[in-house]
């Protein structure tokens, strides 16, 4: 009976402990297995997230080199287990509890491991994708980096494009080394004439190495913000992470820049692509002497290379006169939502202009342009969803929009603290604060991280101690929701908020228009 009894134990720990290797796994998987954005994850609450895969469920993407990890691990387990069993009964309890207390560290080790062939596995990838690459003599590669607003700069600039010429862009969000190589490797024909690369980074060195395989002629710095503090380690390493595209590009490539970003000052660049001159249409400080033989300013403040004036933001579309230094000018008018797409879309027009398309074949191109962020919502409600990831410069932008557009309607936001913004995090946070104080009549947060910080900046800006609240859970936001608004209202979601959040809000007609739509997991 004893032996029955020890065996039930020995069993049940057994899968209490796989349920716990594949919370890591999970979160190794989220975190690309950098060590730094890994580390960045326990920032704030180290207690409550270090005890978290105790009571979470969460399981892996179902990779190739997840799937081969895991069954090693329940293999070695399994073995660890009969080895203990024999033990007398105090020992095993003891052994038990050090697996318990020690597996974090365990488990990590373990999968850290399998980088080191991963890794390697990556670097030849990246040769191959590089030969490949060379042998295609006529392509023009556009390489996209930058904080924020990659994945729709990449968007818009592949819409254009797509109107004269044969284009492949990396998908979705894939911006990492080996999703890029993959692209080149799988998807890229002798038919193609222009591919588009969305390129991402957490450290220093990784946009250099993405170049010297891609060997891009064109270069678009969307913008610069804390994004990825944390693992970067100072605003200066971002900046000159950032810069490395643009150093990467051949003299007789061009640079496309955001002039509305004042990160870009000349105070801040890389010396390497500093000037001893500045000749800059009113942009304050911007270099324009960058060693590539094209070197094109965009903003929506003011006079630049290229520019817009005589905006108007609609609730589900900008328009705006773009104008270019050559005399060139055109009337935009494209379904997307809120001011921070107007530099987007001339970034993109900025290149498809340098391919050959004149103003007013960009503009006729932008039409066929789509936002698919606002969604109806249960009760007359309107849904901002913008769920995938989260900056500061975007959610401010966004709840700019909702004071532009939506003056008459109720305004709710819904999202978790940032994460990895490192010594940035306390001071974006408040700001972020401020702005829904000014702005939104409810504030809902669902992580603890910053919510401090929020709440004091939100309460200094006017927003009452009532309405920034912190809730968890999707049954206690969505209460709240409905015992806050009235058709016509609407709420925007940031960022990774509770899975079931959205499929709550999202009205059954909007969701059987939207059948491929995933909800984001859980992240807290």
């Amino acid at each position: 009976m004893e032996q029955i009894v020890k065996i039930i134990i020995a069993i049940f720990w057994y899968l209490f402990f796989v349920k716990i290797f594949l919370f890591w796994l999970w979160l190794w998987q989220l975190k690309n297995y950098h060590l730094g954005r890994f580390k960045a994850h326990f920032e704030a609450q180290k207690i409550k997230k270090l005890m978290a895969a105790w009571y979470r469920v969460k399981l892996p993407l179902a990779t190739k080199k997840t799937i081969f990890i895991a069954g090693l691990w329940f293999v070695l387990q399994g073995a660890f287990f009969w080895l203990i069993f024999s033990q007398s009964d105090s020992a095993f309890r003891l052994l038990i509890l050090l697996w318990l207390f020690f597996l974090p560290i365990i488990t990590s080790v373990f999968i850290l491991i399998f980088q080191i062939p991963a890794w390697l596995w990556q670097i030849y990838m990246m040769k191959k994708a590089q030969a490949k690459r060379a042998q295609f003599k006529n392509l023009t590669v556009i390489a996209i980096t930058g904080s924020y607003g990659k994945t729709t700069t990449k968007d818009f600039l592949s819409a254009m494009l797509s109107e004269k010429f044969s284009v492949l862009a990396t998908e979705k969000n894939i911006n990492a080394e080996i999703g890029i190589a993959q692209t080149i490797l799988h998807k890229l024909k002798p038919e193609h004439q222009v591919l588009i690369a969305e390129v991402g980074a957490y450290q220093r060195g990784k946009i250099k190495q993405v170049c010297a395989m891609l060997q891009p002629q064109i270069g678009i710095l969307t913008g610069i913000n804390e994004q990825h503090l944390a693992t970067f380690g100072s605003q200066k390493n971002i900046i000159k992470a950032k810069f490395e595209l643009i150093e990467a590009l051949p003299e007789q490539g061009t640079a496309i820049l955001n002039g509305d970003d004042e990160k870009l000052s000349i105070s801040n660049l890389p010396r390497t692509v500093r000037s001893a001159h500045c000749n800059s249409f009113g942009i304050k400080q911007f270099s324009k002497n960058l060693q590539v033989k094209s070197k094109i300013f965009c903003s929506s403040e003011t006079k630049a290379d290229f520019w817009a004036e005589d905006i108007k933001i609609e609730k589900e579309k900008i328009s705006f006169t773009a104008l270019s230094q050559d005399g060139d000018q055109a009337r935009f008018a494209i379904n997307l939502i809120g001011r921070q797409n107007i530099i987007n879309v001339l970034m993109a027009a900025a290149v498809a202009k340098t391919l050959g398309l004149t103003m007013a074949e960009i503009a006729l191109a932008g039409q066929k342009i789509r936002s698919h962020s606002l969604k109806q919502g249960i009760s007359g409600l309107n849904i901002l969803d913008y769920t995938y990831s989260a900056n500061p410069s975007g959610i401010i932008a966004h709840l700019d929009y909702l004071k532009t557009a939506w003056p008459q309607a109720r305004k709710i936001i819904v999202m978790p603290c940032l994460i990895e913004l490192g010594s940035a995090s306390k001071d974006a946070h408040y700001k972020i604060g401020q702005a829904i104080g000014q702005i939104c009549d409810l504030a809902i947060i669902t992580t603890q991280d910053r919510f401090k910080e929020l709440k004091q900046g939100a309460l200094g800006a006017g927003l009452a101690q009532d309405k920034i609240l912190l809730l968890e859970k999707s049954e206690q936001i969505l209460e709240k929701i409905k015992a806050t608004t009235r058709p016509g209202d609407i709420i925007l979601l940031e960022s990774r908020v509770p899975s079931a959040l959205l499929a709550l809000l999202q009205d059954m007609n909007d969701r059987s228009h939207n059948a491929t739509l995933k909800n984001i997991n859980q992240f807290l």
